[in-house]
């Protein structure tokens, strides 16, 4: 890996930097309002209704609206709650979720209006830029965990607790998915990745005309990225800290007004963020798709911000389609995906990127040999996945009778389990009373009214 030269990011004067910040900054308030309304409507959509109506043209100003409404919410504070970490908390998950942008590229040589100054749309990089994020990234966790042990509340607490577990989980997962990144781009730097993604995609040393997107040639490590950017933002159908069956709000439970306001711009920001990474890493980044990036000047400038941002709200409307279509998991079900098996998949796949990377340096390709091999153990590996699994059907055991009533309280058969004494009884017959319930079971116990 060649040293990066960061004379590029470094040689813009201070009031250059502040109008990249404040660029920045705006960008994301926009995209916040833009994305929570973008989200009812698309839900509406999909639940046969119109969403937002009311407010401003076609309801686009109703994120407007609730922002108002929070502001000048009732601000209240549980008296068991400790002052400075509750109110600190809010600004622990928003902040980093701002910060992460600062090394995203937003698109490529821009010139500054009303000056002659040129500098890139981005407001800084690093040779480990990709570390930079995934370390601020996980900066946010804090103020999830905190805000739910400040609160005094029980939900409040197993609701921190429980989003803590899940985004440490899911990080490392999603870090895993970026490792076969950096093995094939070379480099952890953002703005080299993207521009590594222009590179012509050779395949047995020719150069077939295309570029590739990492989505595309690295699409096990892109699935496992989408997997767990859902994940890591606490979104449906993972959004298991704030299941309002059992833990109410969950982490912001007590929480109300501006600080409230502060945890709901997070994870719209945080929704934004791990989508504009996903668009650098494996989506080519402000580039235009191929072919139409065979078009000279298409994402020149200003331009290639428009394509960046539609990308990003792409994969914002991935995030809506899944709340609108999935029920959310099981506790164990969404840790066992984790650890059972994107983690796992993930090693074997930055295995499997390292050996052909090495392969290809040392040459090993080159050799037809080589090739019919690597086939014929793809093959064998996909037929043993297929049907090497498949085990003979057990005998079906003979079918067990149960007691519904055992407990107190009726209980439905499981599996092979048949209820043949209550097989064609009606309720009114001589094993019921007049509402269905059979002697000796709840209810009878108690002297009957009228």
């Amino acid at each position: 890996m060649t040293a990066m030269d960061l004379a590029l990011f470094g040689a813009d004067p201070w009031w250059v930097v502040l109008i990249k910040a404040v660029f920045v900054f705006a960008l994301l308030l926009v995209l916040t309002l833009f994305n929570i309304v973008f989200e009812r409507k698309v839900v509406g959509r999909m639940q046969h209704r119109k969403g937002p109506t009311m407010n401003g043209p076609f309801g686009w100003l109703q994120s407007l609206a609730d922002g108002m409404k929070l502001m000048f919410k009732e601000d209240f504070m549980p008296s068991a709650a400790d002052k400075l970490v509750f109110n600190l908390a809010p600004f622990l998950s928003a902040v980093p979720a701002l910060t992460a942008w600062a090394v995203i590229p937003i698109a490529g040589t821009v010139t500054i209006p009303f000056t002659d100054r040129q500098t890139n749309l981005q407001l800084t990089d690093l040779p480990m830029a990709v570390l930079f994020l995934l370390a601020i990234a996980s900066i946010g966790i804090y103020g999830i965990v905190l805000a739910g042990w400040s609160s005094g509340s029980t939900y409040s607490l197993l609701g921190g607790l429980r989003s803590s577990a899940q985004m440490i989980s899911y990080e490392i997962a999603m870090g895993l998915s970026l490792v076969a990144v950096f093995l094939l781009a070379g480099s952890m730097s953002t703005s080299e990745i993207v521009a590594a993604q222009q590179q012509p995609v050779v395949v047995l040393g020719a150069d077939v005309g295309i570029t590739g997107w990492y989505a595309l040639l690295l699409a096990p490590s892109f699935v496992i990225y989408l997997i767990s950017m859902v994940g890591e933002t606490n979104r449906a159908p993972f959004d298991l800290p704030e299941a309002e069956g059992e833990l109410v709000g969950g982490f912001h439970t007590e929480y109300s007004g501006m600080r409230f306001a502060m945890f709901f711009l997070a994870e719209y920001i945080n929704m934004a963020t791990v989508s504009a990474i996903a668009v650098t890493l494996f989506l080519g980044g402000w580039h235009a798709p191929w072919p139409l990036n065979q078009v000279p000047g298409i994402d020149a400038g200003y331009l290639g911000a428009v394509w960046f941002l539609a990308k990003v709200i792409l994969l914002v409307f991935v995030f809506v389609w899944l709340r609108g279509t999935l029920p959310r998991f099981r506790y164990d079900q969404f840790m066992k995906l984790g650890w059972s098996w994107l983690i796992p998949l993930s090693l074997v796949w930055i295995v499997g990127i390292a050996t052909v990377r090495m392969g290809r340096e040392e040459g090993w390709f080159t050799s037809p040999a080589v090739l019919v091999g690597a086939g014929a153990v793809v093959l064998v590996a996909l037929g043993l996945a297929l049907f090497g699994g498949r085990e003979a059907e057990p005998e079906t055991p003979a079918a067990t009778t149960f007691d519904p009533y055992a407990g107190g309280y009726p209980v439905p058969p499981q599996g092979d389990q048949q209820l043949p004494e209550m097989a064609g009884v009606l309720p009114g017959d001589e094993d019921t009373d007049r509402a269905g319930r059979r002697p000796g079971g709840p209810g009878h116990d108690r002297e009957e009214t009228s």
